[in-house]
């Protein structure tokens, strides 16, 4: 067999990073290196715990855990509790994982591993930009040792899901992605609105959910209360957006349709901040710094998340 990818996550779980983190841990064509942690749907001290707790599920304890800083750049953001409940995983009230996280911060773990794993990492982003800002601060030549960077951010036509034109991990640090965005030459984006576009209807994820696994189970129990939020105010549709972000990071040959531009971040608009703007029609001369994914694999996504249960 030819030799795993390694694979970096940047997480904030969260309920849809707990799915795509098992989708990771389930694929046989990529080793997960480690979890570096950031603040986000919850705080900190929830989402590191709910990361060593995925890393048990899924019998992965060798892999480490990496906690960053809890708080975005310069300003103060809310989480995403209302959505994920106060402990991102739908206040169930988990037994926590006896591991602690690694001493090392997340963001000397990210330029440690880039030397690791030197032309040949990949490094997915699941949640706001904190730690990966952090660390090109360090060390702007970061960009250099990465195979594929991705990001689970924006909305790329300006309709978001916290503001009526920006997306949750965009918009809870802008200057964290302004700062990452304008140091990598080419960064992968799956933004919120892919994710509309590839809804899960809530009915199959029943099905899928009720199988006898355990990671089925596991999953049924924690996003019990945000498939029930998320029914209620979305309508038939289920929409994981990390999930599809980390489809088409381990199975790049998933996305049918994508687009490359330039594309920056609003940071001082009264009613745009945290937006990202595509310059969809080249106007501005700046390089095409993104490829934005706009249509995936919608069965090779599903049978994805399937196998991430155990079915």
């Amino acid at each position: 067999m030819s030799k795993k990818i390694p694979l970096l996550i940047d997480t904030d779980p969260g309920v849809d990073d707990a799915l795509a983190l098992l989708m990771a841990f389930a694929d046989d064509r990529h080793d997960v290196v480690g979890l570096t942690v950031a603040a986000g749907n919850v705080g900190l001290d929830y989402t590191v715990r709910n990361a060593l707790k995925l890393c048990e599920v899924a019998g992965r304890d060798d892999v480490p855990v990496f906690a960053g800083t809890p708080d975005p750049l310069v300003y103060p953001a809310e989480d995403a509790a209302h959505v994920h409940g106060r402990d991102g995983f739908g206040d169930v009230d988990l037994t926590p994982s006896a591991r602690k996280a690694e001493a090392e911060h997340a963001a000397l773990a990210i330029l440690r591993l880039s030397h690791v794993h030197a032309g040949e990492l990949t490094l997915v982003a699941l949640g706001p930009l904190t730690n990966i800002a952090l660390a090109l601060k360090l060390d702007p030549t970061l960009p250099q040792r990465l195979k594929r960077f991705l990001v689970m951010g924006g909305a790329i036509n300006g309709h978001g899901n916290i503001t009526p034109v920006a997306e949750f991990n965009i918009a809870f640090d802008p200057e964290a992605a302004h700062i990452v965005f304008s140091a990598f030459p080419h960064t992968e984006v799956a933004d919120w609105e892919a994710t509309i576009a590839h809804g899960l209807m809530h009915r199959d994820v029943e099905k899928w959910l009720a199988a006898d696994t355990d990671k089925a189970r596991f999953y049924e129990l924690i996003s019990r209360k945000t498939r029930l939020w998320s029914e209620d105010s979305r309508g038939e549709y289920w929409y994981a957006a990390d999930a599809l972000a980390m489809a088409w990071a381990l199975q790049p040959e998933g996305g049918i349709h994508v687009e490359q531009r330039p594309l920056s971040i609003e940071l001082t608009g009264n009613r745009s901040r945290g937006a990202t703007v595509v310059d969809w029609n080249r106007q501005t001369g700046a390089p095409d710094n993104t490829t934005l994914l706009i249509g995936y694999d919608q069965g090779r996504f599903e049978a994805q998340v399937r196998g991430a249960l155990g079915l």
